[in-house]
């Protein structure tokens, strides 16, 4: 159980998924069998942007699938703290290439299921077929993810966000 602290040598336990470099490994692994294992052979990889991208790299390398790309989706802003919708940000992907593709969808998450249900309805309008893959899916989910690696509903930290963003050297 990982802990927070809250004043000098005093913590508070708090519940939280941790994956480190190495779980992520096994469970972009494991997702990808998940994938082969239903028959499913996807044409390109969409990775949401920014949680996506690590997991949709893994992925598409552990399918074998070269075309990668990636769709920039905002929604939350901190812990907890979300815009009112999800809102893709630019640059934009090129749908008119996606035509008569079948795609998969990945993310690291799916909390509310909002931003995965976005861009699921944005791949549906231009590729043949779209399904979706995530490392993560809460039970608040809108949207039912065609592959999950784990369900739970605890906070998850995940290796390429567990530090802040990095400063110039001498800040």
């Amino acid at each position: 159980m990982a802990t927070t602290e809250t004043a000098p040598g005093q913590q508070l336990p708090q519940e939280r998924e941790v994956l480190d470099w190495e779980l992520f490994g096994t469970a972009a692994r494991e997702l990808a069998q998940t994938v082969v294992d239903d028959g499913f052979v996807p044409d390109i990889v969409i990775a949401v942007a920014r949680g996506g991208l690590p997991p949709g790299g893994a992925i598409a390398y552990a399918l074998g699938t070269k075309a990668v790309g990636t769709l920039n989706v905002e929604f939350y802003t901190g812990i907890d703290e979300r815009l009112p919708d999800p809102v893709v940000l630019p640059p934009l992907l090129d749908t008119d290439a996606m035509h008569g593709l079948r795609a998969l969808v990945v993310d690291d998450v799916a909390d509310t299921g909002e931003t995965l249900a976005l861009v699921q309805r944005l791949m549906t309008l231009h590729c043949a077929e779209a399904r979706t893959a995530v490392l993560y899916a809460k039970s608040r989910s809108i949207i039912e993810p065609d592959y999950v690696w784990r369900r739970t509903d605890r906070w998850i930290t995940f290796p390429w966000s567990a530090l802040p963003p990095v400063s110039p050297a001498g800040s």
